[in-house]
């Protein structure tokens, strides 16, 4: 005779059973099984005896109290045996199953780690086992298995319906795990006596599936940390490129998330829009560049909490309906930029020129007229070719630095020449925007005044506009140079190593130099 007790789960109610009796009820209840399962409704009139079973059980010894054998023999004398019931043989029709398509997904109630190898052993009806093999061993071989791991856990969504199941298993094959599971336990399955009784079988399979929950745990920690790290850098990442993108862009803060460090200002970028586009056009490019760029960063950051935080949110539709924004946005972005573009389509040339009278022993390059003197508050610069626009709101106007070549000439006459160069339409466009620019300069005996910058005014916008100042100079001339003038032709040419002998930097005042056929050459006083 059985001393131990079990714990049971029948119809909702938990009990306690002996050793003896528990073997007399499974045996009752795999017979109402096997005589009800093939019947139309038997499920329900099983579930609707063993919730009878439980009616009486509760009468005979209460919750607290353990059924023995005899209340066991009592409940089937009340009940009835199975072959007593009658069941007319019109009524036993075979089962009908709806189409359900086959769909892979994780199996929560085959999990070891996350349920992708029950659910593959599920889909294909095979052990699960032989997979979680295939993982640990393609894990090995350059962790090849691990990311496939990881990519279907990401891929894959768990079956927590019955349909998920049924799309997962197949009608025919969920319909009869469902029975094989009250053939094989009539409990029902989520019970205590089911996950003792027999989940608990030893075995080859068992033993290996253990060892690889206990690998799997260490792989969890692992990919938590992974991804915490991950997910803490996406955050970081989003929030200081979104923090830089409003303090430069919006507060034309200049500091640390300033451009000037990647040797440009481009805060005043959206400012300079308005003289390159039309007035109408500017603000849509603004808000749409403001989208396509923000919007991924929001993004990162949500992903970071989730990967950081671990937690599932319902967020499929708003993920679309951001994706589908931010693909409609860079979608208007390029058209608009796209026929706005067409204004720079061709690039034209012109040039002036003049030739001095006599040329001095020594020659006196001078600053004209200065950018320090005009009423502007904005900078556009991209130092690295000493391309500089100075924007006027007041009297809607720019102002641009140009650059200045110094050049051995072929004679013994200086040459000065000025080339415009800009950009339209078409070729004619492009010219016709060359001689709108506005550049001074004068000579007044042994010195060239050359203005620090040329002027874009009125309705004219800006083409991709340059200027360049190129002299002529007989070589063995003496050249002093200020040092406004200077920069204009240092932060273009002295990068390029051009004019200068040696490997000599420009410094700042007023400077000696001696043009050779190598370039200028200081001269120390």
């Amino acid at each position: 005779m059985m001393d131990k007790t079990i714990n049971i789960n029948l119809g909702g109610n938990l009990f306690q059973i002996d050793g003896d009796a528990f073997l007399i009820l499974r045996d009752y209840l795999q017979a109402i099984n096997n005589r009800f399962r093939n019947v139309q409704g038997g499920l329900e009139t099983i579930e609707d005896i063993e919730s009878r079973i439980a009616e009486i059980f509760q009468s005979q010894k209460g919750l607290a109290g353990v059924i023995s054998k005899e209340n066991v023999e009592a409940m089937i004398s009340i009940i009835g045996k199975p072959e007593d019931f009658d069941i007319s043989l019109d009524e036993e029709e075979p089962p009908v199953y709806t189409s359900h398509k086959r769909r892979l997904y994780r199996n929560p109630d085959d999990s070891i780690i996350s349920g992708v190898c029950g659910g593959i052993g599920a889909y294909l009806n095979t052990d699960p086992v032989l997979f979680r093999i295939l993982f640990v061993i393609s894990a090995l071989i350059f962790g090849t298995g691990f990311f496939i791991y990881l990519v279907l856990w990401i891929a894959l969504p768990q079956a927590y319906t019955d349909n998920q199941k049924k799309e997962l298993f197949g009608n025919i094959n969920y319909s009869t795990r469902l029975q094989g599971r009250q053939s094989d336990s009539p409990l029902k399955s989520g019970s205590s006596v089911y996950n003792t009784a027999y989940s608990n079988k030893p075995g080859a399979n068992n033993a290996f599936n253990e060892i690889v929950r206990a690998i799997g745990k260490v792989f969890y920690i692992a990919l938590r940390i992974f991804l915490i790290i991950f997910g803490v850098l996406f955050v970081i990442t989003g929030f200081l490129f979104i923090l830089s993108f409003i303090m430069v862009f919006v507060f034309k803060y200049p500091g640390a998330f300033s451009t000037d460090n990647f040797d440009m200002s481009l805060n005043y970028f959206p400012d300079f829009l308005n003289y390159i586009v039309s007035p109408a056009v500017a603000p849509w490019i603004i808000a749409l560049t403001s989208i396509v760029v923000i919007l991924p960063m929001l993004a990162l950051i949500y992903w970071g909490v989730k990967m950081i935080f671990w937690f599932r949110a319902r967020d499929g539709v708003f993920s679309l309906i951001g994706l589908v924004l931010w693909v409609l946005c860079i979608t208007a972005l390029a058209l608009i930029l796209f026929n706005e573009g067409i204004s720079f389509a061709e690039t034209a040339r012109s040039s002036t020129q003049k030739i001095l009278s006599n040329t001095p022993d020594t020659l006196y390059i001078m600053t004209g007229e200065k950018i320090s003197n005009l009423n502007v508050d904005k900078e556009l610069s991209i130092n690295e070719e000493g391309y500089s626009v100075y924007i006027n709101e007041t009297d809607k106007e720019l102002y641009i630095r140009p650059y200045l070549n110094i050049n051995t000439s072929d004679g013994d006459e200086t040459r000065i020449e000025v080339r415009k160069r800009s950009s339209g339409r078409s070729e004619l466009d492009a010219l016709r925007k060359t001689e709108e620019l506005s550049y001074n300069y004068s000579i007044n005996g042994d010195t060239i005044l050359l203005d620090e910058y040329f002027k874009i005014s009125g309705e004219r916008k800006w083409a991709a506009d340059n200027v360049g100042i190129n002299l002529y100079i007989p070589e063995g001339t003496f050249i002093k140079i200020d040092n406004d003038s200077g920069s204009l032709f240092h932060n273009r040419n002295y990068r390029r190593n051009r004019y200068y002998s040696g490997s000599e930097r420009w410094t700042s005042g007023d400077r000696l130099y001696l043009l050779t056929k190598n370039g200028l050459k200081s001269i120390n006083l």
